[in-house]
């Protein structure tokens, strides 16, 4: 029991402290584990975070990446926001449902929450500034909304869940994220018209059929890109790892060849900032490898399956617990080390009372997505922030209604099954 707490204070010490990498956490914990147990500690540790990055699945992640670094600097944020603002600009308040949607599209075509802030936040959030909309009211919608696009696919952080899991399939994860994604970002857009009745906001210009089909024509080439990789993947013609390659081709005729908005000269740069991030994921994933060796000698999902089975037996406690564990782990912990650390941890209790690995996939996305909007850690709302020009402190107000509906969203994909589970079973995954 002693290397089991030492290894834990070692760990939750260095999430902490964040901006030590995790592989120091890694190193500390296997001497703990190797004194206390005598293990070769060292050689095993290297050999399992080999082993963790040697998987076909994982050269999605840097395809997919480097696809959505294209797509954020090709102009298709801008074309997306067109399209959203044609269809929902005429409603009161409509501003709040245009950035909705289109962090909603553009995140689930770039696979990225922080992209969707940066990019779209960089068109909207001057605009609705300009409209009269208040300034951190913008800057908590376009950092919640942003998060949607992690549920809808394609996205990175499933890759990392099917991974760390062991077992499950990422098309399925793919399906599986795609109405809980709506349904968050419904309730997002639910608050912003509260807000919008109660401020009596103003509603935009109406547009008219032609403009709606003019703007659907200037975006269906960066929505094509999600038919493309789904549609691929369903009808048995490519796996996800070679979907994430066809997206960066489709990506680079997009942006480069058709809509001319990114220059040869700048591919250099891409290619590098799509490494470097692809490292740090791949550093990660390999130390977790190692982590998830030590915590298995060390018996802790065990003990920690049967701490919280002694709590209560009943399904609905136990899921409530996970989940407000997992939202305080989120406000600490950025999303890609929580999900490699703690589903090896969370997994076994869940699969104990009748949930599946992908619905529980899906919860534990949906909550460490509320983490990347709160503070101290949170990456989403540290970027709106930057990009809105404005403090934590003054955007957490207006965050805490969003923040209700986000949870609201995670209570029904939580106790809702079908939510997560319908449209696998329906394309048979």
């Amino acid at each position: 029991m002693i290397e089991v707490v030492l290894i834990l204070v070692i760990v939750f010490t260095c999430m902490l402290l964040m901006n030590v990498p995790i592989a120091v956490a890694i190193g500390f914990a296997s001497m703990c584990a190797m004194l206390a147990d005598g293990h070769d500690a060292e050689l095993m540790i290297a050999s399992k975070m080999a082993n963790g990055i040697d998987s076909f699945a994982l050269l999605a992640i840097p395809f997919f990446i480097l696809s959505g670094l294209l797509m954020g600097r090709g102009g298709m944020a801008r074309r997306l926001m067109d399209f959203a603002a044609a269809l929902m600009g005429r409603f009161p308040g409509g501003l709040g449902y245009v950035n909705t949607m289109t962090c909603m599209l553009f995140g689930s075509i770039s696979g990225s929450a922080a992209a969707a802030v940066t990019s779209i936040g960089g068109f909207m959030l001057p605009e609705m500034k300009k409209k009269g909309y208040n300034n951190e009211f913008s800057v908590a919608i376009t950092t919640t909304a942003a998060t949607t696009g992690l549920l809808i696919p394609p996205s990175n952080i499933m890759i990392v869940y099917a991974v760390a899991s062991g077992s499950v399939s990422i098309a399925a994860m793919f399906m599986a994220g795609i109405l809980p994604g709506i349904l968050i970002g419904l309730l997002i857009m639910l608050v912003c018209y509260v807000v919008a009745t109660r401020k009596k906001l103003s509603a935009g210009e109406k547009s008219s059929f032609s403009d709606i089909v003019v703007a659907f024509r200037r975006a269906i080439l960066s929505m094509l890109l999600l038919i493309i990789v789904i549609g691929g993947i369903l009808a048995g013609v490519f796996t996800a790892t070679e979907a994430s390659a066809i997206s960066v081709a489709y990506a680079f005729v997009l942006t480069v060849m058709v809509y001319r908005e990114v220059s040869l000269k700048q591919l250099p740069e891409i290619l590098l900032q799509a490494g470097v991030t692809t490292a740090v994921i791949m550093l990660l994933i390999g130390a977790s490898a190692g982590m998830s060796w030590i915590m298995t000698i060390a018996n802790i999902p065990q003990t920690v399956s049967e701490a919280l089975l002694t709590v209560s037996d009943n399904p609905l406690v136990v899921m409530l617990l996970i989940n407000l564990l997992l939202l305080f782990v989120g406000t600490f912990m950025d999303m890609t080390p929580a999900v490699l650390i703690f589903t090896p941890i969370f997994l076994p209790v869940a699969n104990s009372l009748g949930i599946t690995d992908i619905h529980f996939g899906i919860i534990m996305i949906a909550n460490l997505c509320i983490g990347l909007c709160t503070p101290p850690v949170g990456t989403c709302l540290f970027l709106g922030c930057g990009v809105g020009n404005t403090t934590i402190a003054r955007v957490t107000p207006f965050m805490i209604p969003f923040f209700i509906a986000m949870f609201l969203g995670l209570m029904l994909i939580t106790y809702v099954s079908e939510l997560s589970m319908w449209l696998p079973s329906l394309v048979g995954l």
